[in-house]
C-alpha cells in the first residue's frame, strides 16, 4: 500500500513538474528567441530551468519515500548511467577533435536519460 503511495505521489509530482516545464519551455521558445539580447532575453530563456529545478526536487522527494534497498538501487543504477554518460561523452569530445561535429549540451542529457533506461532495462532482465 505504501509502494503505491510513494508511487502514485511521485508521477503525480513529476508530471506537474513537467507541464510548467514544457509551459515555460513554449514560452522561452515563442517569446524569448525573437526579443533582443539582454538580461531580460536570458531569463525569459533560462525560465523553462523552473521546470527542470522542479522534477529536481520531485526526485529527491521520492528518495526521502521509498524504503533503503529501493534507494540503494536507484542509486546504484544513477551511479552507473553517470559512469556510462561521461564515458560516451568523453569519448565524443575526443572525436570532435578529430573532425566529427560539435554537439549541443543538450546532447549530454539525451545520453543520460538512455543510460539510466538501458541500465535499469538491464538489471531487471538480469534480476529475473
Amino acid at each position: 500500500m505504501h509502494e503505491k503511495r510513494v508511487a502514485r505521489a511521485y508521477v503525480t509530482e513529476l508530471m506537474l513538474a513537467l507541464v510548467v516545464y514544457t509551459v515555460l519551455l513554449s514560452a522561452a521558445i515563442r517569446y524569448g528567441r525573437p526579443m533582443e539580447d539582454g538580461i531580460l532575453r536570458t531569463l525569459v530563456l533560462v525560465s523553462p530551468m523552473i521546470g527542470f529545478g522542479l522534477m529536481i526536487r520531485t526526485m529527491v522527494r521520492h528518495f526521502a519515500r521509498i524504503d533503503e534497498y529501493q534507494r540503494m538501487r536507484m542509486l546504484e543504477n544513477l551511479a552507473v548511467a553517470s559512469a556510462i554518460t561521461g564515458a560516451a561523452t568523453f569519448t565524443y569530445g575526443f572525436m570532435e577533435t578529430a573532425g566529427f561535429p560539435k554537439l549541443s549540451m543538450f546532447s549530454v542529457w539525451i545520453v543520460m536519460c538512455a543510460s539510466v533506461a538501458i541500465v535499469n532495462l538491464g538489471r531487471r532482465w538480469l534480476d529475473r
